[in-house]
């Protein structure tokens, strides 16, 4: 297996929480040489420094300081959740089974729950000697299940059967006994008093490569966890250019982006301006040379369903990058910012795809607009192609995980300067 293929499998069967994968991010950085900073302290920065900041143990932002001459900044925006379901407060229900209460979190494709190995991961905050800490806790072993009803008793059970939360999708724990037994589970990971949790489901398979020349990934979240460890291998991997590169992974993107830690929130712009104070530079001209690349998974055309795509612009798997257009704005391409990410991935030897919503088919949201309302500079909406979006088990392609990879080591080693309707793309090697 391809080595960066091998890392991102490691990393997507890391990340059973959207906890664990900030966490993960923030390590992988750490071991790069990355400073962290905190966003309740005065920021000392230097030229040639790295640095990165989370918040809420979800979202992550990373950025180099550059030695030489700054243009403008260069970011990519990725999120780190998934649809799935968190266990509620109280949640446990007693009877001749022990069952948990749970609801959904985000859109999602809710049969492929069902039948297949669960626990639960996430973040819990513990009682201690000198106040309250937020630990990250993750029960790993096959710990609840959904079950199916039998086809004999729901005999329109594959004929369009419409799925109740609350009643269908309760995950069994255990027999009438199992009562509490979770609770000790969870504090004994978390080795303290549990006072409050953020706790969610996953399943329990693990990524895998597969097909005649094994050019499909199959994972959990690849939506959009994939574009997230892309973005940020090619940030890593990118040269010094003449602009300051910005890694942005983003939370709550599955329910709107509305949390402090999310695209709507002002995280990124008063990172930018801490940024241009501690510099002492103008925010104002940094970002009249600025870009942003929104990094969210496409839908590829179905193998058995093409009926569904747009027939001039469906994307395949393993062709490329996708550059994701919509009239509405929905997503934020427009021939200026198509044209600057297509020479972009000309010179890295990417190629480039294209999607649009069916005209009666409406699509999904995403991040790039969302995070126009606080930093309104040029954007592309990108993504890479994959089946079975939303879905607890997803499928995309190989070639694509390494195409973003180079993609966006390409972009990051540049620098863009706008003069009015003139724009010059600097690449560095």
């Amino acid at each position: 297996m391809d080595r960066r293929i091998k890392a991102l499998t490691d990393f997507l069967d890391a990340s059973h929480s959207v906890y664990h994968a900030a966490a993960y991010l923030a390590e992988t950085l750490e071991k790069e040489g990355y400073t962290r900073l905190f966003e309740g302290e005065k920021w000392s920065l230097a030229p040639g420094g790295k640095y990165y900041l989370t918040r809420g143990g979800t979202a992550v932002m990373a950025f180099r300081i550059p030695r030489g001459e700054i243009r403008g900044f260069l970011m990519s925006a990725s999120h780190s959740d998934r649809p799935t379901f968190k266990f509620k407060e109280n949640g446990e229900l007693s009877g001749t089974y022990t069952r948990l209460a749970v609801e959904k979190y985000g859109g999602m494709l809710m049969a492929p729950w069902l039948d297949r190995p669960l626990s639960l991961a996430g973040r819990v905050t513990v009682e201690t000697d000198t106040g309250a800490e937020s630990r990250l806790v993750d029960i790993d072993r096959d710990l609840l299940l959904i079950p199916n009803v039998a086809i004999h008793m729901n005999r329109g059970a594959n004929d369009g059967f419409k799925w109740n939360p609350a009643v269908d999708l309760l995950p069994l724990l255990g027999g009438a006994g199992a009562g509490g037994k979770l609770e000790k589970l969870l504090e004994k990971a978390a080795g303290g008093k549990i006072l409050g949790h953020d706790l969610y489901l996953y399943v329990r398979q693990k990524a895998s490569v597969w097909g005649a020349d094994r050019e499909y990934l199959s994972s959990a979240a690849l939506d959009d966890l994939e574009c997230a460890w892309c973005c940020t291998q090619g940030f890593l991997a990118a040269p010094e250019s003449e602009s300051i590169p910005v890694l942005c992974v983003f939370d709550s993107e599955e329910v709107g982006s509305a949390s402090v830690q999310g695209a709507a929130s002002r995280l990124l712009e008063m990172t930018l301006c801490r940024i241009c104070d501690a510099l002492a530079l103008d925010q104002r001209i940094l970002l009249a040379n600025s870009f942003m690349v929104s990094a969210d998974n496409a839908h590829a055309v179905h193998p058995n369903h093409p009926e569904y795509a747009d027939a001039s612009n469906a994307p395949v798997v393993n062709g490329g990058v996708v550059l994701k257009f919509n009239a509405s704005q929905r997503y934020t391409t427009d021939g200026v910012s198509a044209a600057i990410f297509r020479k972009v991935c000309a010179g890295a030897g990417v190629p480039v795809q294209t999607y649009c919503n069916r005209a009666d088919i409406p699509g999904g949201s995403t991040l790039g607009n969302i995070s126009l309302s606080q930093v309104s500079v040029l954007t592309a909406d990108i993504g890479l192609p994959q089946l079975a979006m939303h879905s607890c088990y997803e499928t995309a392609g190989v070639k694509d995980a390494l195409y973003l990879q180079d993609a966006m080591t390409a972009y990051y080693g540049s620098a863009l300067e706008i003069r009015g309707e003139q724009y010059f793309l600097k690449e560095f090697r």
